[in-house]
This record gives C-alpha cells, structure tokens and sequence, in this order.
C-alpha cells in the first residue's frame, strides 16, 4: 500500500503565501486531497519551511585540500540534517558530481574549482593561472560545474603587505562574457574594497562575502543585481586570521580587523540600497557544515526582518538560483519545525522532520 504523507499546519510557501495543508503523493506536492483507496496516510504537523539553503559551502573540501568520497559524504548529511536540502557548492578541487545520483543527498549546485592567481589562494585548492588563461579556465569550470563558476578576487598581496586584487580589471570582463556564453553565472570571494567595483564593472553575477562594500559600490550593486553571500559565521574568524597574519602583515591585520568591525552595517546598508542578500556559511573552509540556521541568525542580527532572513535560505534563495520551493508538482523537499520562526530564528536550529525527495530523511525520521 502507497504512503500519502499529510503535511499540515503553517506551510510557509512564500512571503505571503501561507497554506494548512499539503499532501506529498509519489514524492511530489499536491495541495489537492488524494482520493480514492489504496493508500496509507502518515501525518506530519507544525511549521513548514522550503528546504533551507547554503549558498555557499564546500563539499568534499576541509581547510586545507581535497577529501574523498567517504569525507565528503558526512559533510553533506551534515547539512542535509540540519535542513539545508539545496547546497551551492563554491568551489571543490574534488569532483562530486555523483552526489547527484543519491535520493538522500541534498541536492548540489557545483560551481566546479575555484580559479585563482599564482601563489594568491590557499595552496591546493585552486587553479592557479595568470590573466591570459583565465577566459580558458572560466570556460572550463563552466562545462565542468552546474551552472557558477568561482573566481578568487582579492587576496594579501605578499608585496604590498595588504589585501590586494587578484587580476587586472581589463581581464576580467572576457572572462565573465565566456562564462555567460556557457549559459553559467560567475561569483568571487572578496573580501577588500577594489575587487568588488572591477568584478561589478566587468558584470559579475554575485560576491561573496562582500566585507568591502561602500557607498559607491553597494549602489552599484544594487542598481544591477548583484547579489551577496555575506557567510557572517565566517567573517566571525576575521579577527583570528588578522592575529595570524599580524607579526608579518600588520597593514593586512588592521584591514581584516575593521572589515570585522563594519560586517553588520555593511550588510544593513546592502540590505537597505536593495542589494539581494542570500544565506551561506562557508562551511568546509574554516567552519564545519551544519550552520545554515546560524547564518539566518546572523543576518537577523545584520537587520534582515526574521521573514527576510528565513526569505534568504528558503523562497528567495531558490528563485535565485533557479530551483523550486514548496509548488504543486514539485518535488517534495521541506523541514518541520515545532513552532514559527519568525518568532524566533533560533527554531531554525530544532527541525521536527526534514523531508526530501518526499521521504523524511536523518534523525527525526526515526520511529
């Protein structure tokens, strides 16, 4: 006998978009009542959000290189657990494409390996190429990935003793139109102020991290759509990677250090100027996976409205990235929580039941 899961309570479809009940038939959601006999129905109830969003992690990646499958796997269950069923990976030196073929996996966005300049990123990790290769690797990473492409835009410049920009302004632009002509987007990690207005002027898609954000620039964004992931559970570690590098890079210290200390506002006036702003934690770099609730927090914290910030892992991550939500038809991926999370993003971090591919997955789908 086929099992028809009754999911109902709060379904929290979208921003205004509120529904009682949903049903989940074959793996797919329908707002309509199943009829007829032949079926076992398992209710589910309490607060229902899409399956939450990480923008931005590294699967099959720790802090230092590449891991293997049997890494890479707990990594993802990690996140799928913690209701994060739609992960952009930004960027892997490993392939992990054949997380594709497993129904209990979340479902992956690869943006393929992150492209670097020589001796600029951390070593192993990236390609690192120079400006005349750098249209030939975007096109590569595009044909390999599922639709993003990730550069390195900025890093400390051993010469200067400070953040410096990774590649010349004027070879950024062909390499972005490459990208878009291999139907991918193009993102950057970011952290200072300068890489952000030539990978603005040369039309990239998003930015992470985004701690250099300005006047100029933020409207700059905001004017052409550029979105950000902020990864504030990350930007946390600024004030350790600034003592690190302070004995040898004192300038670069005191950078990373007033970057920290403005990570909230500039992400309330990015918030303000109309920028889009997206849920990701960075984990695998510095940080384990899992955090996806914790970043909501944060950008709560950044002064998101607790709707905005559930808006920015959930309805309006997934529309930015091309994937469905809570739809008729769709498949059905969402978590169950007790209570509303707009009263209090914490919730996020309690999930009742997560359920993917039409199938409650982890530890609460335990009897």
């Amino acid at each position: 006998m086929a099992t028809v899961l009754h999911v109902r309570g709060r379904i929290m479809v979208g921003v205004d978009d509120i529904r009682s009940d949903l049903w989940v038939v074959d793996g797919r959601v329908t707002f309509e009542r199943p009829t007829g006999a032949g079926h076992e129905v398992q209710t589910v109830e309490g607060w229902v959000l899409p399956g939450l969003v990480d923008a931005h992690c590294h699967v099959g990646m720790d802090p230092e290189h590449g891991i293997d499958d049997t890494q890479a796997e707990p990594q993802a269950i990690t996140d799928r657990d913690a209701g994060a069923l739609l992960l952009r990976d930004a960027g892997s030196p490993v392939d992990t494409s054949w997380m594709h073929e497993r129904d209990d996996m979340p479902r992956l966005i690869r943006a393929g390996r992150h492209i670097a300049r020589t001796r600029r990123y951390i070593k192993g990790l990236a390609h690192e190429i120079e400006p005349e290769d750098l249209v030939a690797y975007v096109r590569h990473e595009a044909r390999r990935g599922d639709g993003w492409v990730k550069l390195v835009g900025d890093w400390i410049d051993r010469e200067t003793g400070d953040l410096g920009v990774c590649w010349p302004a004027e070879a950024l632009r062909p390499a972005i139109d490459a990208a878009h002509e291999e139907g991918a987007r193009v993102t950057a990690h970011c952290f200072g102020e300068q890489s952000l207005r030539d990978l603005a002027d040369a039309g990239i898609d998003c930015i992470e991290h985004a701690t250099g954000l300005q006047e100029d620039s933020i409207q700059t964004f905001a004017d052409r759509g550029i979105g950000i992931v902020p990864t504030l559970v990350n930007i946390a570690n600024f004030p350790s990677f600034a003592e690190a590098g302070r004995p040898k890079f004192p300038t670069y210290a005191d950078h990373m250090e007033r970057l920290f200390q403005t990570r909230y506002a500039v992400v309330a006036a990015a918030h303000e100027a109309g920028v889009p702003i997206f849920c990701g934690t960075d984990a695998g770099g510095q940080l384990p996976h899992g955090l996806v609730a914790d970043e909501v927090i944060e950008l709560g914290t950044a002064g998101l409205s607790p709707t905005e910030a559930i808006g920015a892992a959930t309805w309006s991550a997934r529309a930015w990235l091309g994937r469905p939500g809570i739809e008729e038809g769709e498949s059905a991926d969402l978590v169950v929580y007790q209570a509303d999370p707009r009263d209090d993003l914490t919730e996020l971090k309690r999930p009742q039941q997560v359920v993917l591919r039409g199938r409650p997955v982890g530890v609460a789908a335990a009897p």
